[in-house]
């Protein structure tokens, strides 16, 4: 059953707002679980920031009714654990970026600015929750929708999911703390899955450590009943009711992490030209189709993003969860500025609007893209209203990635 939002009062607006919140998150109540449903199906699930008024009383959107939700309930001794999924046939494909270039377009890039801070600073609660939130991650898990799962602590994958982190083909670059989870992948798993764009299945997903879990589909509900009569925040007590669901996938013949040796071969060089070439060569001594995919799949996005992209991940290893944001929020802002490439806008132009899927990328070709254009992106902005993403002190929880390889 439905229920008010943690923190709203009993009066009317309350309940207006409360109506109209539940139209993209829905909270249910089950004794000490609180499970958090993104309910915006047509839209994949897509996460959301804006807020928008009705008869003087002021809605907020899913990023801001998830921040609600989440500061309230660690509070809040009565709620154990958090179950998140989303409606429909996906988790969720992302943040709602195409309204994002909108707004931009049509005044500040600082509404950008603040859809990211927000969305940053979800992501840094939920990989510093002090309580077990448990992500069903069925369908669709891509961009924003893996910064609101894979920071939690059990990431449920199944056969139906697909896990990307598509944003090198959009002129953007793996961000929501990407540059921390994907640089713990094994080997240099992460730079392939990062600078590709590369489609994962629950079976990989589980197997590389991004996800915990894997059960079937056909048991999801049954798994989501049996967490729901959960009294504890005692997370080995969770993670015993996960592992009654849950069994060891096999990897599909044509799975990338079949090609790990490759991989680590060719995405461990030091640049993205470097990366190619290695590529290059391996497809001059095999036919595999994998590698000839991943060279396309290479071409095809944005020179700038490719290069912002690999040393954000090279520098998220040594990097906190926190260290990773502050750095992420720095880049996407200059992103957001288009200081110095405007390839974000004419990526959602031509991925997402317009639908032609043939971006003009500015600069065209990687070695047009200089190490002082990239240096820029991780340095702080130059304007006095801006200030570096500011994330409050917490006690890190941590979160392990294991590989199952």
């Amino acid at each position: 059953m439905a229920s008010l939002p943690p923190g709203a009062d009993s009066d009317q607006k309350s309940k207006k707002f409360f109506l109209s919140s539940i139209c993209q998150l829905l909270v249910e109540e089950n004794g000490s679980t609180r499970t958090l449903i993104m309910n915006r199906p047509k839209q994949l699930n897509a996460l959301s920031s804006a807020m928008w008024e009705q008869d003087d009383v002021a809605f907020m959107l899913q990023i801001m009714g998830l921040l609600r939700c989440f500061t309230a309930y660690e509070k809040d001794g009565k709620v154990k654990l958090l179950i998140m999924k989303g409606k429909g046939r996906a988790f969720c494909a992302g943040g709602d970026v195409a309204a994002v270039v909108r707004a931009i377009n049509n005044g500040s890039w600082k509404y950008g600015a603040d859809f990211f801070r927000n969305e940053f600073l979800l992501n840094y609660i939920i990989a510093t929750y002090s309580k077990p939130q448990v992500s069903l991650l069925a369908g669709i898990v891509m961009g924003g929708g893996a910064g609101v799962s894979l920071h939690g602590r059990f990431r449920v994958a199944t056969e139906n999911t697909v896990f990307a982190m598509p944003e090198t083909a959009l002129g953007l670059f793996p961000d929501i703390g990407a540059s921390y989870f994907l640089s713990r992948l094994p080997g240099f798993y992460g730079e392939y899955v990062a600078l590709a764009g590369a489609r994962l299945d629950g079976a990989e997903m589980h197997a590389c450590g991004l996800a915990t879990h894997f059960v079937q589909l056909n048991r999801l509900p049954l798994l989501e009943e049996s967490l729901k009569k959960v009294d504890t925040s005692n997370p080995f007590a969770v993670c015993g009711i996960i592992d009654q669901f849950s069994h060891q996938p096999s990897l599909k013949e044509n799975s990338s992490l079949n090609r790990l040796e490759i991989i680590n071969k060719c995405f461990s060089k030091r640049t993205v030209e470097e990366i190619i070439s290695a590529l290059e060569q391996e497809a001059s001594n095999s036919a595999d189709e994998w590698v000839a995919a991943t060279i396309q799949s290479l071409k095809k996005a944005s020179p700038t993003s490719l290069k912002i992209s690999l040393r954000s991940i090279r520098e998220g290893r040594t990097q906190t969860v926190g260290e990773c944001l502050r750095r992420e929020y720095r880049m996407v802002c200059h992103v957001m500025r288009g200081d110095f490439s405007r390839d974000f806008f004419e990526g959602c132009r031509a991925i997402l609007v317009d639908k032609d899927r043939n971006p003009k990328w500015m600069p065209p070709r990687l070695e047009q893209v200089h190490d002082e254009a990239v240096e820029q992106y991780f340095s702080r902005i130059n304007d006095p209203q801006w200030e570096d993403l500011n994330l409050p002190a917490r006690r890190s929880h941590g979160r392990n990635i294991e590989s199952k390889l």
